[in-house]
């Protein structure tokens, strides 16, 4: 849809609309070159210790930025994002082990499933009929991820292919617990990000101070060369501070449906950085899955979009 198109939020321009756009949509395509980034950089061995130095690297600038009110927190409220803060853990530990063993397209949609999962899930928890658009749309997402796991030949699934799938469900709980916990309801975002993403870092920490789960982060860290080095700044600084930011800048300027629909994009990106950088190929069946997908999950936003307008 054109910009032209769209009426003007709280009467701003066409024009001034998009410059709020775009950088949502620079987050959008971060977001997309996040998995190949974090396939350059990970290893089975190293998964742990890059998640720790990843969010070790943006976490002091966050309790620095927001210090007051991460202090104005109740007991309430920092539980709540602690509980929160463990499922991210689970998101992140999912989504970079899976990007380990499929490849950034297939990692980046699947994972635009969650789409999908997360209507059908507050459904069966509100016990509020999904509309028959939106079935028919989560249908078609299910079959294209069947198609897009299936570029080479009907095989069994990738165990990354498997991850992913479990980390778009892990995402599914998180947004569900987000609205459920009344605690957070309230809290201030920022605040809100910063313990959960502080939780994440206490769970990686444990994780990687235990033997058997890789090679420890220093190690990792002296290891690295140049290019491991900016693979990882990237995924640090644009990937999850930047990204926030955006987030926190453009909601106050601008609709949440249309910062939504920019970055559903999201897999459009992880598709095109995959397949002209990083030289991966879908084949006829994941080419005819992807666009399976992406249609699927465009449908069913519209049709989640239209069945909440109707309840209202």
């Amino acid at each position: 849809m054109s910009a032209a198109a769209v009426p003007a939020v709280g009467g701003v321009s066409p024009r001034r609309a998009w410059v709020t756009d775009l950088p949502v949509l620079a987050v959008a395509v971060v977001w997309g070159a996040s998995y190949l980034a974090a396939k350059g950089i990970t290893t089975t061995h190293t998964v742990v210790a890059v998640l720790v130095l990843r969010f070790a690297i943006v976490l002091p600038v966050l309790v620095a930025v927001g210090w007051r009110k991460l202090r104005a927190l109740t007991g309430a409220q920092w539980r709540g994002a602690g509980v929160l803060g463990l499922v991210l853990s689970g998101i992140f530990l999912l989504e970079t082990y899976g990007v380990v063993h499929t490849s950034a397209t297939n990692a980046g949609l699947i994972i635009s499933l969650t789409m999908i999962f997360t209507p059908l899930a507050e459904a069966a928890v509100t016990r509020v009929r999904p509309s028959a658009g939106f079935v028919a749309a989560a249908g078609l997402s299910v079959a294209g991820v069947v198609l897009l796991t299936q570029g080479g030949g009907f095989t069994s699934p990738s165990a990354g292919d498997l991850l992913m799938l479990l980390a778009a469900f892990a995402r599914t709980v998180h947004v569900l617990a987000m609205a459920r916990i009344k605690a957070v309801r309230d809290a201030d975002s920022l605040s809100l990000t910063t313990v959960q993403l502080g939780g994440a870092v206490a769970v990686f920490a444990v994780l990687a101070a235990l033997p058997g789960t890789g090679a420890s982060p220093w190690s990792t860290a002296a290891g690295f060369g140049a290019r491991e080095w900016a693979g990882l700044v990237f995924l640090s600084v644009f990937c999850t501070l930047f990204a926030f930011f955006v987030q926190m800048w453009s909601v106050r300027r601008t609709s949440p449906s249309r910062v939504s629909l920019l970055l559903g994009t999201e897999p459009l990106w992880a598709a095109a950085v995959g397949i002209s950088l990083g030289g991966e190929h879908l084949g006829v069946l994941g080419v005819a899955g992807a666009v399976l997908v992406l249609a699927g999950t465009a449908w069913g936003r519209r049709a989640a979009s239209e069945g909440v307008r109707v309840r209202s």
